[in-house]
């Protein structure tokens, strides 16, 4: 019996979800970041952070050409990382409790802090360790620990054989201390 496409795609996204486990001591860790120059507007809150743009807290470093920041009346952040002339904005994070890193890769990256949701356009990419996902629109939310990926923007699905998700999920080594 053929697996559904709903049965294949939980599937993936259950394979996925160990990617997510982001080193949570980072959230208590200062704001770090650089830039050719930055504009702030205190009354609407906003921060744009432009050239050479790099974010770092804790073990996340995000690098973008621009940056633009805005808070809401509760504190919480949310940001859009771009880059220009064909370039791809960055984020690297360490995962908690292992030496491994998270990271991703898009012409333009969301992050809402308050709904913990993240997105990456447009050939978006995330990698933890040696499990790939790669997709025209990525979404991770980080309350959940689940991904949607896919072949068109902003979500969409679009009908062809070029241009598809991508996953690549690696074997995991068994305990060495196991005897078969």
């Amino acid at each position: 019996m053929k697996p559904s496409l709903r049965q294949s795609a939980l599937f993936v996204l259950l394979a996925l979800a160990p990617l997510a486990h982001a080193e949570r001591a980072d959230r208590s860790k200062p704001v770090n970041i650089e830039a050719d120059r930055v504009t702030v507007d205190d009354k609407n809150k906003i921060h744009i952070f432009e050239g050479h743009v790099v974010l770092t807290q804790g073990t996340l470093t995000i690098r973008s050409d621009k940056l633009v920041v805005g808070q809401d009346a509760e504190g919480y952040q949310r940001g859009v990382a771009t880059s220009g002339e064909g370039g791809l904005a960055r984020f690297r994070q360490k995962r908690e409790g292992k030496n491994e890193w998270v990271e991703g890769e898009g012409e333009r990256i969301e992050h809402d802090a308050r709904s913990e949701l993240s997105q990456f356009f447009q050939r978006a990419k995330v990698r933890s360790g040696a499990d790939e996902v790669r997709g025209q629109y990525i979404q991770f939310n980080g309350i959940t620990e689940t991904y949607l990926v896919t072949n068109g923007p902003n979500a969409t699905t679009v009908p062809s054989q070029q241009g598809r998700v991508q996953v690549t999920i690696q074997p995991k080594k068994k305990d060495a201390s196991a005897s078969p």
